[in-house]
């Protein structure tokens, strides 16, 4: 199982906290301890849930948000759930449920990375999974249409990038020149839309209008990942961001 949403936060977690992780990249999340993954070893203490895991480092002094006051607390939370509300969606959508992307990117590539036989099952299952997600919590009236409601998720998705956009401003990162929990989450969510090749590209487009946050994947990349702008080892790492709804 590549590396979720999740997985992908709690890294960029400890790479902004300065946690020194090892980090190793398996293809079967059964392999994992505890049959999931994020999953942090350290000694003989065995975390899996990515929550847990920003608390044990931030108990170990990794603490990306040691400066922050407390209304900048709130704000995090805040626009954290903004992100789960209005840009998850069409994430998911966009990897899981366009046919398009989905034929030619998204299912190659999930396919490629997972053993036989579940190379064969998995992505049907995490397709639909994605679609019955949008249409659970995006389904309900006035949008009966499987139509109105894809048109309402982009439209809540762009709305959200545009908040983003001017909330980031001309900063470096959201609260000033260090990277918080904030933009780790920031982060995980816009960097596969912004750097994965897609036939279908309309949140991409918009993406792209807004400079500032395209800077701001590219620092992190560049600086806290070690890749070039156009490094290939992006796709390995970080295409699957949302290909899981773990």
């Amino acid at each position: 199982k590549p590396p979720g949403p999740k997985t992908q936060r709690a890294q960029a977690y400890a790479k902004f906290s300065g946690a020194p992780l090892t980090v190793n990249t398996i293809n079967n999340s059964w392999r994992t301890p505890k049959g999931d993954v994020p999953v942090l070893i350290s000694e003989d203490t065995v975390i899996s849930q990515p929550a847990k895991i920003l608390n044990f480092l931030r108990k170990q002094k990794y603490n990306a948000d040691y400066e922050l006051s407390a209304k900048q607390g709130a704000d995090t939370l805040a626009y954290i759930a903004l992100l789960e509300e209005k840009l998850l969606p069409a994430l998911l959508h966009t990897f899981w449920v366009e046919a398009e992307n989905y034929c030619s990117v998204t299912k190659p590539w999930f396919a490629s990375r997972i053993p036989f036989p579940l190379s064969l099952y998995l992505p049907g299952k995490m397709s639909r999974e994605a679609l019955n997600r949008i249409l659970l919590t995006k389904g309900g009236p006035p949008l009966y249409s499987l139509t109105e409601v894809e048109a309402q998720i982009y439209r809540d998705a762009k709305e959200c990038l545009n908040l983003l956009s001017k909330r980031l401003g001309t900063s470096q990162f959201f609260f000033g020149n260090t990277p918080t929990t904030l933009d780790a989450f920031v982060f995980g969510f816009l960097a596969p839309v912004y750097k994965v090749c897609f036939p279908r590209v309309q949140l991409q487009e918009h993406l792209k209008q807004l400079p500032n946050l395209c800077r701001f994947c590219d620092d992190i990349l560049t600086c806290y990942f070690r890749l070039t702008v156009s490094g290939k080892m992006f796709l390995f790492h970080f295409l699957s961001c949302m290909v899981c709804l773990n």
